[in-house]
């Protein structure tokens, strides 16, 4: 039987339906792999993959983090921030944004997460009741991190069903569309200018949210500029949102997946296995699967040379599969040593790990918490469930599921 040839195009339907066969063969055939159609390279393997997120000078991240031909260019730090810098540069926003956005500020948030949640838990379950099913992502996945991020920044609770649907539209990919899609355009300088207005109002009368706070930020007499508050709340509506909403619709797929592992959360330990839960599914299936690099310098790796100027794309979702790190790490099992589960690449490493991690885990670990206390059962409906497509970005756009609560309601 002649073995079919290597062929990785993220922007395939196919691929996004289930990429882990193909990570598979290229950590094993081809750990270092070039692409010919779209002139880029490929790293798969965990400790690749690791090395490049520590060494920023070799593996930049000037020209952007994604593959889309229109958005990868030196100015995308204008819509991407620090996460588009390198050294000095990215240094001095990361550290003026977080002067702003604090630990202190994100432990904060918690009872207004657990608000939230209550609120969203009520409506689904009385949906739930009239239709035998609800959608998952529709009724609190997609709403909670987007609430919590924009009560957090100070968008009115009118306006935010408005700012979700423009943050969709900038990771949707129809078929075919191998770039940034007009209506994602759109999307972008529609928020921007959102943003930019939201800012201009918060320095001429500031008020206690995030975005007056990333207005007063101070560093040695040094500011940051109205568009660079602009393009971190930018930002955060993508990064902070979307992979939240993934990751709750993630982690209600593969538990249900997982009858045995769904009783011992749902009838066992509960709670106390919530945060293995939330680790388990960012290992196994994480929100974001790939972002890209700009390579500075001759790289020889795995007997091949990826020239200086090339576009990398580092293969988070490979990594965090591959099996000379995990043991059986195609097994979805919330049991996982700790010890495994911190070698996860889910939110990064180095100067780029990811600054909503924190939050992400809040978020995650109260709505799973108190669903895991209100329910006696849950089933996801696989067959109806509708993924979202998106190169970097992995997740479900509609995750119909069914619940039971505690005490026959």
């Amino acid at each position: 039987m002649t073995a079919t040839v290597l062929e990785f195009d993220p922007y395939d339907y196919d691929f996004h339906e289930d990429p882990y066969p193909l990570y598979a063969r290229l950590r094993d055939e081809a750990p270092l792999h070039y692409n010919e159609v779209g002139d880029f390279w490929v790293l798969s393997r965990h400790a690749d993959v690791f090395a490049a997120f520590r060494d920023d000078v070799t593996f930049s991240n000037r020209m952007g983090v994604t593959l889309d031909p229109s958005a990868w260019n030196p100015e995308a730090h204008r819509v991407m921030s620090f996460l588009a810098l390198d050294g000095k540069d990215q240094t001095r926003i990361r550290k003026l944004v977080s002067a702003a956005f604090t630990p202190r500020r994100v432990r904060e948030l918690e009872p207004q997460v657990q608000r939230l949640t209550e609120h969203y838990l009520e409506r689904m379950f009385a949906a739930n009741a009239e239709q035998d099913s609800v959608d998952w992502i529709a009724e609190l996945a997609g709403r909670l991190p987007m609430d919590v991020i924009s009560e957090m920044m100070g968008v009115p609770v009118a306006d935010r069903d408005e700012v979700r649907r423009l943050a969709d539209l900038l990771v949707h990919r129809e078929p075919g569309v191998r770039d940034v899609p007009p209506a994602g355009m759109e999307a972008a300088i529609e928020l921007f200018s959102y943003y930019g207005q939201m800012v201009k109002e918060r320095r001429g009368k500031p008020s206690d949210d995030l975005t007056s706070a990333l207005v007063e930020a101070e560093i040695d007499g040094d500011r940051l500029t109205d568009n660079e508050i602009n393009a971190f709340l930018c930002l955060m509506v993508v990064a902070g949102n979307e992979t939240t909403t993934k990751l709750l619709g993630n982690a209600l797929y593969h538990l249900s997946s997982h009858p045995e592992q769904r009783a011992a959360v749902l009838d066992g330990d509960g709670p106390d296995l919530v945060p293995q839960w939330v680790e388990e599914t960012l290992r196994h299936d994480n929100s974001t699967q790939m972002l890209a690099r700009y390579v500075t310098a001759d790289v020889e790796l795995h007997g091949q040379t990826m020239p200086a100027g090339s576009k990398l794309l580092l293969l988070v979702g490979s990594a965090n599969r591959d099996e000379r790190v995990f043991t059986n790490p195609s097994q979805y099992d919330i049991h996982r040593s700790k010890d495994e589960l911190s070698e996860s690449l889910a939110f990064g490493t180095g100067r780029h790990f990811c600054l909503g991690a924190n939050l992400a885990r809040l978020e995650a670990r109260v709505v799973l918490s108190e669903l895991v206390r209100r329910v006696e059962h849950f089933e996801v409906h696989a067959d109806r469930a509708v993924r979202v497509h998106s190169v970097n970005v992995r997740g479900f756009a509609q995750l119909p599921t069914t619940f039971v609560e505690r005490g026959g309601r």
